[in-house]
């Protein structure tokens, strides 16, 4: 059987599958949006008929592999990844993501796994490899094989609420004042994210605390950590959610890492534990009729946190997460071209003085390190913005995990100073990248995190990355006629 078959065919599906057309019929389903997830995070898919759910999660939906990269021109008018000649890749829908569209109840969305088509001289029916979403399962799957631990992931998107002028063109400004943790600011923005709780909350989002950040209309709303791929595609519905309460508000939903200078960037912390054993729990949000299958509800819990610390200092993780720690240390330079994926993202490393997490260090709550054991039993990888795609993220660090475990990797002792006076008192720490095309250079010098990315993926990823960096670098700016444009004579 090709992999495709077997994803097809896998045991418990077939009963999935019927579970969807009861919530079809019960919720007044119409449409559906098949989605997947391209190299750069967005969403893209098709819309087809409800009527056609079971041909469709059977036979999928055909689509360009460009679409796995946005369908694209590089700077030489080259399709990226994949030219017009390319066969068309098979979308077929996982039906445990079903669930309807809280904006538009007649709208349902199901996340897909992409292959080869069926029609492919080599490898027919085969795993697309530059398909995020289906490699991020297939190497969660492994690392769980050969471990016996599952990845369990918590992330803290920032973003900004801006606003447009009438012909939706940015102002420039964000809807509140860049003051951190007011609630003043926090409520003048209530209408807006009590909206996004509602759609989230509707869509199998624990939504469990949220603040105003420092940058102006900048907050962060945060939801109960789970798997790494259900935390991956509850990000991604995030942004989805987010999109559509800024259609209705008349805003901007900016997940840009820092369009503006002076204040804080949008990161997205990202923290992580692994486990053994625990178990998948329904959550059913106070809904008395779930708007969706009961897996898009499901959060696992209990089992054994292995991070959790094994001596009497609370403040040091347990063996395995001291591996894994220093795992992550060890590829920071190269996973820095996957946490932080844009030119925009280096404004927010270069900025300093707003808490950028520039250094390869760790430290119990230090917030100055790259890394920090957030508390007890989890760690956080700071250098994470949120323009990022928490696909290839979960993929990349669980290979650093490997690593890590695998070779025993010490990640030395913790640092407890500011590490800007550490430096001063001489201690030598390394430095992340600094822009895009250093990021890119250390990537494409390290195996691991490549290996995250296999085969096609990495193609791709580093095609459509490299093109954006040589943009940038052929790019005559605002800066360049401000500095420039008359220095003579």
């Amino acid at each position: 059987m090709t992999d495709l078959e077997k994803h097809v065919n896998q045991p418990g599906r077939a009963k999935l599958i019927k579970k969807v057309r009861e919530k079809i019929n019960e919720l007044g389903i119409t449409y559906i949006y098949f989605q997947f997830i391209s190299v750069t995070g967005r969403i893209v898919g098709k819309g087809i008929p409800a009527d056609h759910w079971e041909r469709t999660a059977e036979k999928g939906f055909q689509l360009v592999y460009g679409a796995t990269a946005n369908l694209f021109l590089d700077r030489h008018n080259n399709y990226i990844g994949y030219g017009p000649e390319a066969k068309e890749l098979v979308g077929i829908p996982d039906p445990e993501t079903f669930v309807q569209l809280p904006w538009d109840k007649k709208v349902a969305r199901v996340y897909c796994t992409c292959f080869r088509n069926r029609e492919e001289r080599e490898n027919p029916g085969g795993h697309l490899t530059s398909d995020c979403r289906g490699n991020l399962r297939i190497i969660a799957e492994e690392f769980k094989k050969k471990h016996g631990y599952q990845m369990r992931v918590g992330t803290e998107p920032e973003m900004m609420w801006l606003t447009k002028n009438e012909d939706g063109t940015p102002t420039g400004k964000g809807f509140s004042k860049p003051f951190c943790y007011h609630i003043d600011q926090f409520e003048s923005l209530r209408p807006v994210f009590m909206k996004v709780i509602e759609y989230a909350n509707a869509m199998g989002l624990d939504m469990i605390q949220g603040d105003h950040e420092d940058a102006p209309g900048q907050l962060e709303l945060n939801w109960m950590f789970d798997d790494v791929l259900r935390n991956a595609d509850r990000l991604s519905t995030y942004r989805q959610i987010c999109a559509q309460v800024a259609r209705e508000h008349g805003l901007i939903a900016c997940f840009m890492t820092k369009p503006f200078m002076g204040v804080s960037a949008s990161g997205c912390h990202t923290n992580m534990s692994l486990w053994k054993g625990g178990k998948d729990v329904l959550n059913k949000l106070g809904h008395k009729s779930l708007p969706g299958v009961d897996e898009v509800f499901t959060y696992v819990q209990g089992g054994t946190n292995t991070f959790m610390p094994d001596t009497k200092d609370v403040q040091l993780p347990g063996k395995v997460g001291l591996q894994s720690i220093g795992g992550v240390m060890k590829h920071l330079p190269a996973l820095t071209a996957i946490g932080s994926s844009t030119v925009n993202s280096y404004r927010r490393l270069w900025d300093q003085g707003f808490w950028a997490p520039v250094y390869a260090d760790w430290g119990y709550q230090n917030r100055t390190c790259g890394l920090r054991v957030s508390a007890p039993g989890r760690f956080e990888y700071r250098s994470v913005d949120s323009m990022h795609n928490p696909y290839l993220m979960g993929a990349a660090l669980l290979k650093a995990f490997d690593d890590g475990i695998s070779n025993k990797i010490d990640p030395g002792k913790p640092e407890s100073r500011n590490i800007y006076e550490a430096q001063k008192a001489g201690k030598s720490v390394q430095k992340l990248p600094l822009s895009l095309g250093e990021a890119l250079e250390r990537l494409s010098e390290d195996k691991v995190i490549q290996s995250a990315m296999p085969d096609e993926m990495y193609k791709i990823f580093h095609w459509y990355k490299n093109d954006e960096w040589e943009k940038f670098l052929g790019a005559t700016t605002q800066w360049d006629l401000d500095t420039y444009l008359d220095c003579l004579p």
